[in-house]
This record gives structure tokens, sequence and C-alpha cells, in this order.
């Protein structure tokens, strides 16, 4: 038996997320299908994140363990070969050790949240981004975003029908640029909850639009409350865009 790490990336408008569901297209449960007729094994496929519906992946890791005898070179072409969809990408493959984990040996996740800001949306950018046709001070946006930092409670920018034992996250790193007529909103922490990302990023839009300060968000986080917080911003901006492992993992 040998543990194989692939990294791959999507365009998750065409899923239900990430995770397999009986009645739902989704990342995970086409992988599974294209491995079964690839291998003729029932894969336990290991993602490095789940992903809601519409949310896409710049790079996304998982890891099965597998008595297929397929050099781990060749897998990035013969699984797309086993009727894997289009909007599925496989970039590498490599053994890893046994016991290694994509979700659980994961250090850090860094997302990116891309806003087209223009008076007219392009229509190559539909569920790609997300459209605001009013102006984007990314200077205050980046101040704003810098409040993020740190290990907090986020309760405030949660759903509120998350269950989870712990909503206290540390974000390592969070700006905010424009490149072009689009301003990206990065942040980089040792986990999310759910809608997290979503969250602090209809936040950033209160600010742009003067319903909230930047100076507010301190506030906001203190008070654990997810009303306090902005919109959930549409899922169509989301990508996953880096994952982080330790020592040797991804090297070779």
């Amino acid at each position: 038996m040998r543990n194989l790490l692939f990294k791959i990336a999507f365009d998750g408008s065409a899923f239900h997320g990430w995770q397999q569901q009986d009645n739902a297209v989704t990342v995970q449960g086409e992988l599974k299908k294209a491995w079964e007729r690839l291998t003729g094994e029932v894969p336990n496929i290991i993602g490095c994140s789940r992903t809601d519906a519409g949310v896409h992946a710049n790079e996304y890791y998982f890891n099965v363990r597998t008595a297929s005898t397929i050099p781990a070179e060749s897998f990035p072409v013969a699984l797309p070969s086993a009727k894997l969809p289009k909007e599925i990408s496989v970039y590498s493959c490599k053994e890893v050790d046994y016991e290694f984990n994509a979700r659980f040996d994961c250090e850090k996740k860094e997302y990116e949240y891309i806003i087209e800001n223009t008076q007219v949306p392009s229509p190559f950018m539909y569920k790609r981004a997300m459209h605001y046709k009013y102006n984007a001070d990314v200077d205050l946006l980046n101040k704003a975003a810098q409040f993020f930092v740190g290990t907090y409670d986020f309760s405030a920018f949660c759903a509120a029908d998350a269950q989870v034992n712990s909503k206290v996250r540390t974000i390592y790193s969070a700006s905010v640029v424009r490149e072009g007529d689009f301003v990206k909103f990065r942040v980089c922490g040792n986990g999310f909850l759910y809608n997290m990302v979503r969250i602090m990023a209809g936040t950033l839009l209160y600010v742009a639009n003067g319903k909230i300060k930047a100076e507010d968000i301190p506030a906001i986080i203190d008070s654990r409350d997810r009303t306090k917080a902005g919109i959930t911003a549409i899922p169509d901006g989301l990508y996953l865009n880096k994952v982080y492992y330790g020592g040797e993992v991804l090297e070779g």
C-alpha cells in the first residue's frame, strides 16, 4: 500500500462544494468515481479542506492510500482520462509517508477573495468574482484587514449554525490590494470557520460603503455576535489560494 498526495485545482462553480453528497455533484465525489474507474478501488480520498458550493481552488491537496501499481507520476494524466470533469485539473502526484494526512497535517491556508471593481461586469468573470461597481478605497480596506490579524474567537465571523468545538483561530496575515480592475483580499490562517472568509469580505464591503468604520472591527470581534459583522459575501469570488505543509512534504 502506498499513500499518494495530489495537487489539484478546480472551478467550484460546477460543484456543490468539496465533500461528497448523495444527491449533488461534488469535487470529492467526482474524484472518487474517476479513481474507481481507473483502478477498480473504492478510495478514501482525504481533502485538505472543505469548500462551499461555488468556491474555487487555485491550489488544493488530497491524499489517498492505494494498492494500485500505477506510477505516481502517471496519475496527472491517467486520472483525468478516467472521465474526470474538465473543471478539475490534476497538477502533480507524489508518494508520501503512509501516515500523512492532507487535512490534519496542514499547517496553514491562504484564501483569496476577488472583487471585480468595474461599472459593468465582465461576462468572463461570471461566477468567478464578486462584482462591486462603487469606489473601493484599497488603502482603507487594507487598514481594516489588519484588525483580523491575531488569535481571537471569531464567532462574529462564523455562520450561526456552525458546529465546532472552538471558534478560536489564528490569522497570520491579511491584506487588500488592487490589481487593475480587481480588488483582492488575501488572508492566511491556521484554520477557518464556516463562511469565515466570506463574512470577512462582506465586512470589508461594509467599510467600503461606510456602513462601519475600519476601527469598528476589533469591537465586532470582541462581541462574538454574528449580527454585528457584515454580509456573507457570495461564494463566486472565493478561492483557496495556497496550502502549507511542513518539512519536505511538497518538495520533489
